[in-house]
């Protein structure tokens, strides 16, 4: 059984999504980011810098338990343990992690901070609006050209990469992106979007 300790972010969905994906057993432990609980003790014993998603898998390594924060890492780890998301001919495998990668280090980022800048922030910061949003655009259209003639990010078939991606330009109404100006996006968007593991992991924890 693995305990998954999230909240519906962008991030938190991500491993939802996975777990759903794997069909693994899994118990939901809300951490209301909204409410400070990350940084309490016990989650923080968890998960040392007190971001979520973080899992403890009771049947880790060697049969051991293992508790894993960092989204990506989740991933890499679900994956591995069950031989699926993740291909195993090395090419393919460091094309996936690649992408993955290119998710955790810019798209969560940028467009974390446009949904800052937008939507959270006490007043208008024109120069970071301005920035953010060019990058977010940027990063749409990277993605466009990736997925031209392409089904999934990487390699040829459905992906952690996939996974990392989605929820992120789910978000899209909040970044202020017409998806139109990217069509092999929104075509990726709407596909990936279909799969029942992604619709139930997107609800994952249910809201209070």
């Amino acid at each position: 059984m693995i305990d998954l300790y999230s909240w519906q972010t962008s991030n938190g969905r991500k491993v939802s999504i996975a777990l759903e994906e794997l069909g693994l057993e899994y118990t939901v432990h809300p951490i209301n980011i909204g409410a400070d609980d990350q940084f309490s003790p016990g989650f923080t014993a968890i998960s040392p810098n007190q971001k979520i998603p973080a899992i403890v898998d009771n049947d880790g390594p060697d049969g051991k338990p293992i508790a894993l924060f960092e989204s990506g890492a989740i991933l890499i780890y679900l994956a591995r343990k069950t031989g699926q998301l993740l291909p195993g001919e090395p090419h393919a495998e460091f094309e996936t992690l690649q992408w993955l990668m290119w998710q955790m280090g810019g798209v969560g980022p940028i467009f974390g901070q446009v949904h800052h800048f937008k939507r959270a922030a006490k007043e208008a910061v024109p120069y970071a609006l301005a920035r953010y949003s060019k990058e977010c655009e940027r990063l749409y259209g990277v993605l466009n050209k990736r997925l031209e003639g392409r089904d999934f990010v990487a390699a040829e078939c459905y992906t952690i990469a996939d996974i990392a991606i989605f929820p992120w330009v789910a978000r899209f109404d909040w970044q202020e992106v017409d998806l139109a100006k990217f069509p092999n996006v929104k075509r990726w968007f709407e596909a990936i979007g279909q799969r029942p593991a992604v619709q139930a992991g997107l609800q994952i924890p249910p809201r209070p």
